[in-house]
């Protein structure tokens, strides 16, 4: 559905696409630090606070994108190392969904060593932005959790 054969070509999608199964908006739950997170978006966001009321009341949000506006929200005190840790809580939510889900695991090491890149065209963060001079972090970030799932599948085949 999603493959990328062409290996230089490059793999673009959203973060925000509830549809695309590598998204962060995609819901494939994951079981981590004992609660079980309906999507990455839903773990990410609730990572920023360390309040665990408010954490949980955007853990149990109807939909990621209510998970994320609840993110944004400045009526609650961010962590003060937010944005030390941001990038890292973003990879360890898309790692371990992939270790739960073989099948976006599957996709993810699917598309080769194709450049991923999140098209986003406000978030100059984690997208390209919208004259594609953004960081594109979120898309490094797959790249990189697509090298350690490789590692381990390559380890754990001999």
């Amino acid at each position: 559905m999603f493959s990328n054969k062409d290996d230089n070509k490059p793999l673009y999608l959203t973060r925000e696409d509830p549809k695309h199964p590598l998204a962060a908006y995609s819901k494939h739950a994951f079981e981590l630090d004992g609660f079980e997170w309906p999507s990455v978006e839903h773990y990410y966001q609730a990572m920023k606070f360390d309040d665990a009321d408010y954490r949980e009341q955007i853990r149990q949000a109807a939909h990621p994108a209510e998970a994320a506006k609840l993110g944004k929200s400045r009526k609650h005190q961010r962590r003060k190392d937010w944005k030390k840790h941001s990038v890292t809580y973003m990879t360890r939510g898309c790692y371990i969904k992939c270790r739960a889900h073989t099948d976006v695991a599957e996709l993810l090491l699917n598309s080769g060593d194709a450049e991923i890149k999140n098209t986003s065209q406000y978030d100059y963060f984690w997208g390209s932005g919208r004259d594609t001079r953004g960081d594109n972090n979120f898309g490094k970030m797959l790249m990189g959790v697509r090298k350690k799932l490789r590692e381990e599948t390559q380890n754990s085949n001999k």
